[in-house]
């Protein structure tokens, strides 16, 4: 099913997302405590002259860890790699990567908890020593060869953090969880957006559509680049509330950020009136893979206490059914 408000995979060649991406720190709203932690470290490497050490970003997609190891890569002055676990299938390719690397560069992989077993081991080396043993051959006649490597930094981003194997978490010297955003830091978002595409987008109007971003920058931009439309057909020259409520309505996305598919998903935790619900369960009634309820529905469900993971399964808790005007016996 196609959302308007699903967290869309990243794309760093995509002109819409560069042309809207931070450049800087000013330029960068929210996550304040990080940007001074990391304001600090770099500071620190480049006045040792040193590769930044290992970072592991994690949290909800679309909340700007691809963004960060941009403004990183630029602040260290040093080239970044972008690529996905999913694209390094064994260990020949992590190892093409890493010895095309140069001294200080920056390797950022997404979704760095779908690294196979096989190339993972291949990183812890090369995280900790710089160094990349690799076995030529089978059985007796197998050699390890070992190869130096530049001292460069690895940038881990994942959505799952609890996926990461403890050998491979341990290596990364920096930890940062981002978390969904305020209404004002998000309408700061796309009042600087707005500017970008060249079209004004009024205080009560970036309020109103930062009210219904589910605390995501990239669902953010992706209603800002849709209501500039239906204020464009309408012959506005700016974005004002009405046509930012209307654009949104026609969207199909609430005054809480929820979509058909949210409240599908809630509506089937409330029909079980409290009775936990497996995610197998939930996916076949939507229609939709485990995945995608998991990383991209649930995080804002949950941060904003309207569901509960129990070891039983899903449950709605007293502030859905409040939501929905039901009244559920064994919660009331």
């Amino acid at each position: 099913m196609e959302r308007v408000v699903e967290i869309e995979k990243f794309d760093p060649e995509s002109s819409y997302e560069v042309s809207l991406r931070p450049n800087s720190w000013e330029e960068y709203i929210g996550q304040d405590k990080i940007k001074k932690n990391l304001q600090v470290f770099i500071q620190a490497a480049k006045k040792r002259n040193e590769a930044l050490d290992h970072i592991l970003f994690f949290g909800p997609p679309g909340l700007g860890k691809t963004t960060l190891a941009y403004i990183i890569s630029s602040k260290m002055e040093a080239n970044i790699k972008v690529t996905t676990a999913p694209m390094i299938e064994k260990a020949g390719d992590l190892a093409a990567i890493l010895t095309n690397l140069e001294e200080k560069d920056i390797l950022f992989i997404d979704e760095i908890h779908r690294l196979s077993p096989a190339v993972e081991e291949i990183l812890y080396s090369a995280m900790e020593d710089f160094r990349l043993d690799i076995i030529i051959g089978s059985g007796p006649a197998a050699q390890t060869i070992k190869i130096d490597i530049p001292k460069f930094t690895l940038i881990g981003a994942t959505t799952r953090a609890g996926m990461i194997s403890s050998p491979l978490r341990d290596r990364f010297g920096m930890h940062f969880r981002l978390q969904f955003y305020s209404d004002e830091e998000l309408a700061k978002i796309i009042k600087i957006a707005s500017k970008k595409l060249d079209i004004e987008c009024e205080k009560d109007a970036s309020l109103e559509l930062a009210k219904r971003s589910r605390g995501t920058p990239r669902i953010a931009l992706r209603l800002l680049k849709r209501i500039r439309d239906f204020a464009e057909v309408e012959g506005k020259s700016s974005i004002d509330l009405d046509v930012a409520k209307f654009g949104l309505d026609e969207l199909g996305v609430n005054e809480l950020g929820f979509d058909e598919l949210d409240v599908g998903f809630l509506k089937i935790l409330l029909e079980s009136r409290g009775k936990p619900l497996g995610l197998n369960t939930i996916a076949a009634a939507l229609s939709e893979d485990e995945v995608t309820i998991e990383d991209v529905i649930e995080p804002y469900l949950l941060a904003n206490g309207y569901i509960e993971r129990t070891a039983r399964g899903r449950v709605a808790t007293a502030k859905a059914y409040e939501l929905f005007k039901i009244k559920n016996n064994s919660l009331f």
